[in-house]
């Protein structure tokens, strides 16, 4: 089969098409054939060295992927040939709270992942996805949607009439927006770009904020919640973005630290404004396939579109990789497998 390395050391550039044997399924596991791949700010750290300096190689990257059960083990029950399904993030993480072992059944770094053109699984590592979406779209479910669904509806329980920021435009950000607005909720984005802003208030969110312009965005917060603050706040930022998220966030409000995307380090974090305000301040690392079951009863229910950038044949994975480096992305870039 055709599959893409990471060759020689942990570099962008060191990422290739090559030929590896295709894999056999166990007795529990399942044989897939790949349909379409989409891609997180997580795969270039992965390839950059960032999560593991020390990753095996040669190493298939890419933890998002949908595809076409073509074999299964004979102690197989949960699927059958010609399903259509997903690996989920951690593969053993499969409902309740997540335990530490869980950290390293993770797809795409440490386990395998799925750039290639088949990839193996245990049973209990998949999830059938919506029949509605197309293969990109079911692509973009596994981390951005799982992500946002598990600080959104899971841990944030918003409900109708409440005020949630979201941070950027990307995957997790528009997942969020449409959970968001899904359950009613009053949503405000903030972006650099007003293009993006316009693109997002056109999906459904009713205010947008550039951060450029306004860089205390929280001050903006605040005033489009009369002074009150927003009840949920979608941290994707990191170290150059809490303390305005602690600041936007409503007293006794939550922020969901979801992202790194400025630094692992937040210097001088305002702890007093955490306490006196009583924040709930929760870390969001994907979520299980408890989850991601109970999100995709709600996309079929809803009908609910996941938003796709842009979508890059097999043969131009290398050019997806950069063109998400760019970080120019409105929703999900996707690599398509013929």
């Amino acid at each position: 089969m055709k599959a893409y390395e990471i060759q020689g050391e942990l570099r962008l550039d060191q990422v290739a098409l090559t030929e590896r044997p295709t894999p056999v399924p166990g007795p529990n596991q399942v044989l897939v054939r790949i349909r379409a791949v989409s891609l997180n700010a997580r795969d270039l750290g992965v390839i950059g060295g960032f999560y593991a300096p020390d990753l095996p190689l040669p190493f298939v990257p890419a933890s998002d992927g949908v595809g076409e059960v073509v074999e299964t083990g004979d102690r197989v029950s949960r699927f059958r040939i010609g399903e259509r399904v997903s690996g989920i993030f951690a593969q053993q993480w499969l409902s309740g709270e997540p335990l530490p072992a869980y950290s390293s059944s993770t797809l795409g770094s440490p386990l395998p992942g799925v750039l290639a053109e088949y990839a193996v699984f245990d049973e209990d590592g998949l999830v059938a996805v919506p029949a509605y979406l197309s293969d990109a779209e079911a692509a973009a479910l596994p981390c951005a949607g799982v992500t946002a669904w598990h600080a959104i509806v899971s841990e944030g329980a918003v409900k109708a009439g409440d005020t949630v920021v979201v941070q950027g435009t990307g995957g997790v950000s528009l997942f969020a927006l449409q959970f968001a607005k899904l359950h009613g909720a009053v949503v405000i984005v903030t972006s650099s770009s007003d293009a993006k802003l316009e693109r997002a208030i056109a999906l459904g969110a009713d205010y947008g904020i550039n951060y450029r312009d306004q860089p205390d965005w929280s001050q903006a917060v605040l005033a489009r919640t009369d002074g009150r603050g927003a009840d949920h706040v979608l941290d994707l930022g990191g170290a150059s973005t809490l303390n305005q998220s602690i600041a936007a966030v409503r007293f006794g409000g939550r922020v969901s630290v979801v992202g790194i995307l400025s630094g692992m380090q937040a210097n001088a974090v305002h702890l007093i404004a955490i306490i006196q305000k009583k924040i709930r301040l929760q870390g969001i690392n994907v979520g299980s396939r408890e989850m991601f079951e109970a999100m995709n009863r709600a996309l079929a229910a809803s009908g609910l579109k996941p938003v796709i950038d842009r979508e890059f044949p097999f043969e131009q994975a290398v050019d997806a990789l950069r063109y998400l480096e760019k970080g120019a992305h409105f929703g999900k870039i996707v690599i398509t497998v013929p």
